[in-house]
C-alpha cells in the first residue's frame, strides 16, 4: 500500500441538507463509488446513512438487485462509524456481516441505513440496524443486518 497525501474519504458538510454530512470515495474509479456519495447524520446514538439506488442497482424486475444492497449495507457500516467519530478512512475491514431480507427496494428512491453501535472493543466495532425506504410512517423495512469491523491498527491507517 503506497502513502498518499490525499485522504481515500471525503466527510464535509452535504450542501442542500443542513444537519447531514457527505461521505464518499476520492477516487471514483473504485468500487465504493458505484453509490454516489452517503448523506450521514447521528441521532440519538443511531447512524443514519442514505443512498439512493439507480438503474446501475437494478435488477431484471426493475427493483434494487439484492447485491446492491449487501454493498450499500456494507459501506453503512464504515460510513456510520465515521459518523460516530470511530474511525476515519483507511484500512478497517469487515470481518461479519448477517442480513435478512424482509422486502423490497425500489429505484430511484432514497435507501436509508439505520445503524446502532452495540460495543466497541479496542479492535473490533459490533453493529446492527436495519435499512429502510420511504418516510415516517410510511417507511418500508428492506432488510435486518449485524457485522463486525476490525478497526485498524496504528501502523495501517485510520479506518474505511
Amino acid at each position: 500500500m503506497t502513502e498518499t497525501s490525499t485522504p481515500p474519504f471525503r466527510y464535509t458538510d452535504a450542501p442542500g441538507h443542513p444537519g447531514w454530512m457527505r461521505w464518499e470515495l476520492a477516487d471514483s474509479t473504485r468500487f465504493n463509488s458505484l453509490f454516489g456519495p452517503f448523506l450521514i447524520k447521528v441521532e440519538d446514538r443511531i447512524a443514519r446513512v442514505r443512498m439512493t439506488p439507480g438503474h446501475l442497482h437494478s435488477n431484471l424486475s426493475n427493483a434494487v438487485h439484492g447485491g446492491a444492497l449487501l454493498g450499500f449495507v456494507d459501506m453503512a457500516l464504515f460510513a456510520a462509524s465515521r459518523g460516530f467519530g470511530l474511525i476515519e478512512a483507511g484500512t478497517a475491514v469487515t470481518l461479519d456481516l448477517s442480513t435478512q431480507f424482509i422486502g423490497r427496494a425500489v429505484v430511484d428512491v432514497p435507501v436509508e441505513a439505520q445503524v446502532e453501535l452495540l460495543r466497541e472493543t479496542g479492535r473490533l466495532l459490533f453493529l446492527r440496524g436495519l435499512v429502510v425506504q420511504g418516510e415516517g410512517d410510511s417507511a418500508e423495512t428492506i432488510l435486518a443486518f449485524a457485522g463486525t469491523i476490525r478497526k485498524p491498527s496504528q501502523k495501517t491507517g485510520a479506518g474505511s
